[in-house]
């Protein structure tokens, strides 16, 4: 990219290195070299939107190591310098280049391959560009009316998970997890009872995110309307807006303000409550786009069974996106900071979502590390997002 009002082909004078360090202290040299933001000054983002005038020889090699990362991305294919030459303005010599290539590969951030290839990112690298990345990839316009609308149809919080992770597979072409909202950081929003029969009752809770969960209880004895009717109305009124602990407490003292008579078939059904609260504590986890990953298939080499297997083990996916605390921000683990076994080839883009400040659950997506970090980070953003505004609007 070169600067505004400037011809086109004209390059940017450099000023000279030696000129500008020789009047520094050691420490003030290793500060004025620190790596800064990818196209930034003085790691701020231009207002402009343009490239600064001046790079130092860090910043430099930070866009030399963008380019590359953008290049083997689209191409699948190591980038040389040449090719660096001829795609981007950097605004120095190919020799130049080739010196900040072969600093950038001393460093770790990119390999060679073969003897005679162009250099492909390391982990490593990856990892300082996604660290430097001082914007994202916004979604266009006709991709924000896709999450919007395919989204705004789910009718409960199942077929909110299942549209969701289907549209982050579309998306991001990975294959995408979303976890359901977990009911140990859910309060409850209803509780009801239908009688089925005169000894039999339906319990249904209902949390403040929408999970629905049911239980049929067998009475010890024939219960009727009016007691039924109470003993919902109780519960109710100790339950409703509290978190999962609280309402185990309180709904298991129910049958003592309950006559000798009643105390039985109250206890059948506070106990298959409280039973309920404990037992689905687990979480849950949606995947779709599996069949992604095969176009990334020489990537992964022998590493593609093992990953489709981890992604069927749900602990693993668990593991995987982590303990979401709040709805932002993204989170990016690269290569081998996936110590899953079968995940070292891969990244893994995640994020919370929630109705409110605590995120109640995590979604993200799994790919090789060679994926469009600016696109993904933005698209999975962006449907937590979204989610998240549902799930307050219900």
């Amino acid at each position: 990219m070169r600067e505004p009002g400037r011809p086109h082909g004209q390059r940017r004078r450099r000023s000279s290195g030696a000129e500008h360090h020789s009047h520094l202290t050691c420490a003030e040299r290793r500060n004025d070299l620190k790596p800064r933001r990818i196209g930034t000054c003085k790691g701020r983002v231009p207002e402009c939107g343009g490239r600064c005038a001046r790079l130092s020889v860090d910043d430099r090699k930070l866009e030399v190591l963008r380019a590359i990362v953008e290049d083997y991305v689209a191409t699948q294919e190591p980038v040389g310098s040449k090719a660096l030459v001829d795609r981007h303005h950097l605004g120095v010599s190919p020799a130049t280049i080739r010196n900040d290539m072969a600093a950038l590969e001393d460093d770790g951030y990119i390999a060679q391959p073969h003897t005679s290839a162009g250099r492909v990112p390391t982990d490593k690298g990856y990892r300082l560009f996604v660290d430097r990345l001082s914007t994202v990839k916004p979604l266009s316009s006709a991709e924000r009316r896709a999450i919007q609308t395919f989204l705004d149809g789910a009718v409960d919080l199942d077929d909110v998970v299942s549209r969701t992770v289907r549209l982050l597979a579309q998306l991001t072409r990975q294959a995408a997890v979303v976890q359901y909202p977990s009911l140990s950081r859910s309060t409850v929003r209803h509780v009801e009872l239908v009688m089925l029969a005169p000894a039999r009752v339906l319990v249904v809770l209902i949390t403040d995110t929408g999970r629905v969960e049911q239980r049929i209880v067998d009475l010890p004895a024939d219960a009727d309307d009016a007691l039924v009717g109470e003993l919902r109305a109780r519960i109710n009124a100790v339950a409703v807006g509290q978190d999962f602990a609280a309402v185990e407490t309180r709904v298991a003292e129910l049958s003592e303000r309950f006559g000798p008579e009643d105390r039985a078939t109250v206890a059948a059904v506070t106990g298959t409550l409280v039973s309920t609260l404990i037992e689905r504590h687990e979480d849950r986890v949606a995947v779709a786009g599996t069949g992604n990953l095969a176009r990334y298939g020489q990537e992964f080499d022998h590493e593609l069974e093992p990953l489709l297997s981890a992604l069927e083990e749900h602990v693993v996916l668990l593991r995987l996106l982590g303990e979401a605390t709040s709805p932002t921000p993204v989170r990016v683990r690269i290569g081998s900071e996936n110590a899953q076994s079968g995940l070292l080839a891969t990244s893994v883009v995640t994020s919370g979502y929630g109705p409110g400040e605590l995120a109640l659950a995590s979604m993200g997506v799994v790919g090789p590390t060679r994926m469009d970090y600016p696109g993904t980070i933005a698209a999975v953003g962006a449907v937590a997002r979204y989610v998240s505004k549902i799930l307050a609007a219900h």
